[in-house]
């Protein structure tokens, strides 16, 4: 059945919705608009009517009338705070989904960093053997690992979520061409810069080994630069020498843009990581004499090499790796056979009279080692410092009695306070900044990350 249609006329005190004291009413003046719109073309006409006239409007079916009317506007409006709301969240979203992007990297980041790590421990491994000593030494390496849990965690989180961490920047373009930067919170002009090289056997060398000496000294205003670099299988000694090269050339180059001093900066290795930096050292102070090519940084520009537990002379240290389960076949492979032993054994390599002007270019060179570390013995250090005196070198040696190869490193650091180590790392790279020096001496104590009885068990059990 077909609706019935009904004139509608204007003017109408009905249909304009006006009130009693002539005012508009403002929900009501919009359904008028709808009316009129819908008859825009027979409104233009009535204008020039008599104003006593009604001129008639065109026809609307019931479908549209007042009730009709009053629920399409109120559709209106819902539809308005709708679009409002929706405006609201599209605000939101970008910011919601900015966060989502760097949770995914920093989880991918994490994950990449644990295969990574796992993989180096299956290399070393698969390199070692699978006998009953290295049986042990993993086990014990497994006690080690979870007595030291606690402050492995506490890094672990300041490393993935400080803001002060630069992770991954890119020095070069081999693989693992990579540094992680430790920035000071509030830098007070330019700050001295340490380039540290980690160490790990020559096959489990990685950066993020760092991170607890990155973390210290950042705490007292000093940039840290861990240099990650080639292990071997992926490569050899020469390639592990380059590619801490280009780092150091990358930290001399770019540390201003970081808030680093160029001026003020220091050199130092631990373990493996020690004898890489002494090598690199050593053949730029030789390249720059004319006998090889150059690169983009002088050894002038390190104001000194920190050496912590590492090895200078491969001839002595062969067999005693190899009693250990570092197999001379292994090392001789990681060190390119035994006509390179020479030339990576800085402290044969200092004594050769040819070379003795590229000696008089090395800067302050400072030896750190404990007196009961049993994976490098500290003689590694003493006749290293002895042999660079006598052909007129500035050398210095520091020991720790009793402490071992980790203790200075690892559980010194994590049992807080006062840690000698660090203190006189500092000492020397503060020397002669009286308001450094201040500072350091005001400066609290670091905080414990591991209770003492694990730290004492650690000592007792680490296969180090």
């Amino acid at each position: 059945m077909q609706s019935q249609m009904l004139p509608i006329t204007l003017p109408s005190p009905t249909m304009l919705f006006r009130t009693e004291n002539g005012v508009v009413d403002e929900e009501n003046e919009q359904q008028n608009r709808l009316l009129l719109s819908s008859s825009s073309s027979s409104s233009s006409l009535s204008s020039n009517k008599d104003d006593n006239s009604k001129e008639k409007m065109p026809f609307l079916s019931r479908a549209l009338s007042y009730t009709h009317l009053t629920h399409l506007v109120s559709n209106k409006k819902k539809h308005k705070r709708r679009r409002s709301r929706n405006s609201g969240d599209d605000d939101i979203l970008p910011s919601l989904s900015r966060q989502q992007s760097t949770l995914t990297q920093e989880v991918t980041h994490a994950a990449s960093e644990t295969y990574l790590i796992t993989r180096l421990g299956f290399e070393l491994l698969r390199y070692l053997g699978i006998g009953y000593r290295w049986i042990t030494k993993f086990l014990a390496l497994g006690c080690y690992a979870m007595l030291l849990l606690p402050g492995f965690i506490q890094v672990g989180y300041y490393y993935y979520r400080s803001r002060q961490v630069r992770r991954g920047i890119v020095y070069g373009d081999q693989p693992r061409n990579r540094l992680d930067l430790y920035l000071p919170e509030n830098p007070d002009g330019p700050m001295p810069v340490v380039a540290f090289i980690t160490g790990g056997a020559w096959i489990i060398g990685y950066k993020a080994w760092g991170s607890l000496l990155g973390q210290q000294l950042a705490e007292r205003g000093v940039i840290v630069a861990c240099i990650d670099y080639r292990n071997f299988p992926q490569g050899t000694m020469s390639d592990m020498v380059k590619d801490a090269s280009e780092g150091i050339s990358f930290i001399c180059n770019n540390i201003a843009d970081y808030g680093g001093d160029p001026n003020r900066i220091y050199l130092m290795g631990q373990s493996a990581g020690a004898h890489i930096a002494a090598c690199t050292l050593l053949e730029q102070a030789i390249k720059e004499l004319g006998e090889g090519d150059k690169t983009s940084w002088s050894v002038s520009q390190i104001r000194a090499y920190f050496g912590l537990s590492g090895g200078y002379d491969l001839f002595k240290l062969v067999d005693y790796f190899h009693e250990r389960g570092l197999y001379r076949s292994i090392f001789l492979s990681i060190m390119e056979g035994d006509q390179s032993l020479r030339r990576f054994s800085p402290e044969v390599r200092v004594q050769d009279p040819s070379i003795r002007s590229a000696i008089q270019l090395l800067p302050l060179i400072v030896l750190f080692h404990g007196t009961g570390d049993y994976s490098i013995p500290c003689d590694a250090s003493k006749t290293f410092a002895d042999a660079l005196q006598r052909v007129g070198a500035q050398a210095e040696l520091i020991l720790y009695e009793g402490k071992t190869h980790t203790d200075v490193f690892l559980q010194d650091p994590m049992r807080g306070g006062k840690d000698e180590l660090f203190e006189d790392i500092l000492s020397y790279i503060h020397s002669g900044d009286s308001a450094a020096l201040a500072k350091d001496a005001v400066a609290p104590p670091r905080r414990r990350l591991v209770p003492e009885c694990m730290l004492k068990l650690a000592h007792m059990v680490s296969p180090f």
